[in-house]
């Protein structure tokens, strides 16, 4: 009865730890992918004062006109031009609807390895294949690897920075290269920019969509003003697909949240960077306190690092990390090795300090 395109869709390794910490007893909970800060008050604020100002019914599906405009403002300042904006429902709303529109059956779409788990499955969901490019052991964009990866049948290329799960923040030279390959080939870039304020040893967001005009630029309001909840994001690039990606949505989301729409409004005019500051700090914390156990990379971006789990099967050293009551992501999840495990640093400083102690002694 079940549909064959489910063949090859497993439920999240990463909800799957989030399930069992939930059911655990005072857990240190380094899994959640959520920054550890709520919502700012005066954004909470604006968006309980537009539900009692009955603003919670259905709204245009690509959004409200002030927020695409606002949003279509922001991104110009990042000197990003586009030809059309939408409202989605969170950053993954947006990579469902952007697959469904361009991944056709036998369309090959390249993946740098490690990635975000959702890439693979809504790639094999249209039909299409996902081509994964390795990126061990530094987790930089590799130009000979990736051109190895063209064939004829190649249609996009999707490209996260900073990076779930390793926290890399590709370079102005690797982006080019990317824009350099994709041109070539007239290849579509996606770029997940949703970690895009989570920088540490550069200052603004270096993106695809300064670059390279066939790119459709995601981004959200989830992890920069912690509405993760209220299931908010947007897409930005060429009309064609935007305006697909809107028909798409009317079958579908049917339109994102009305009142989030209009908090959304003044957050992309509210100053973060304190919130984020800290993070740096998080970072900082733990791979100082992991590097002489463990091999690990220093993520210059978003809230994860990636350690290996010393030689090990990277589930195997999770359960037992598990066993010790601490919660990471086996390395797996999110890539075809098997070596490593993710760390999210979005965790009070005295559940980092924690895990700490248990993950060197495990080690």
């Amino acid at each position: 009865m079940i549909a064959k395109r489910l063949t090859n869709i497993r439920p999240s390794g990463v909800r799957r730890i989030f399930d069992l910490a939930r059911k655990m007893e005072n857990p240190i909970n380094l899994s959640i992918g959520e920054p550890d800060f709520d919502i700012p008050e005066p954004l909470k604020q604006e968006g309980i004062e537009w539900i009692q100002r009955g603003f919670n019914k259905y709204v245009p599906t690509q959004g409200i006109p002030e927020l695409r405009e606002k949003i279509r403002e922001y991104l110009r300042n990042k000197d990003v031009e586009v030809e059309e904006v939408m409202v989605t429902t969170g950053v993954t709303g947006g990579i469902l609807l952007s697959c469904l529109a361009l991944v056709d059956p036998g369309d090959e779409i390249i993946i740098p390895d490690p990635y975000f788990v959702m890439y693979e499955y809504v790639v094999l969901l249209m039909g299409g294949i996902p081509v994964f490019v390795d990126t061990y052991p530094d987790f930089a964009l590799q130009e000979e690897s990736l051109r190895k990866a063209v064939t004829e049948k190649t249609k996009m290329i999707i490209i996260n920075s900073p990076n779930n799960p390793t926290g890399a923040v590709y370079s102005p030279e690797e982006l080019k290269m990317v824009a350099n390959i994709a041109d070539e080939n007239d290849l579509l870039v996606l770029s997940d920019d949703i970690y895009e304020k989570y920088l540490y040893e550069t200052g603004d967001h270096y993106c695809m969509g300064q670059i390279y005009p066939k790119t459709l630029t995601l981004g959200g309001f989830s992890k920069s003003w912690a509405m993760t909840g209220w299931r908010l994001g947007f897409a930005a690039g060429p009309g064609e697909i935007i305006q697909h990606m809107t028909t798409l949505q009317q079958y579908s989301f049917t339109c994102a949240p009305s009142f989030a729409q209009r908090a959304a409004i003044k957050a992309l005019d509210y100053d973060v960077s304190e919130l984020i500051a800290g993070y740096r700090r998080k970072r900082d914390l733990v791979y100082e306190g992991l590097r002489d156990k463990y091999t690990v990379q220093k993520p210059e971006g978003a809230f994860y690092i990636f350690p290996e789990a010393r030689g090990q099967d990277s589930w195997k050293f999770v359960q037992k990390a598990i066993e010790s009551n601490v919660f990471v992501v086996p390395g797996t999840v999110f890539s075809k090795r098997n070596t490593h495990f993710r760390i999210s640093f979005a965790a009070s400083d005295d559940t980092l300090m924690k895990g700490i102690e248990v993950l060197n002694r495990i080690a």
